[in-house]
């Protein structure tokens, strides 16, 4: 569940930061695309980190 909110965050981000930039509707779901999915790769990685015993 964590995962999907910093999957979400991180694409509204990226889609906020292409559009300061200037970007069209292309560029933003590009950004959001890629940010979302690091945001997602670093809160997984996270999440095991302090899942382990």
């Amino acid at each position: 569940m964590i995962v999907i909110v910093a999957f979400l965050a991180g694409a509204v981000l990226g889609a906020l930061r292409a559009k300061k930039r200037g970007g069209n509707r292309l560029d933003m779901a590009q950004y959001g695309a890629v940010y979302g999915i690091g945001f997602a790769l670093i809160t997984i990685f996270l999440t095991i980190v302090f899942a382990r015993p």
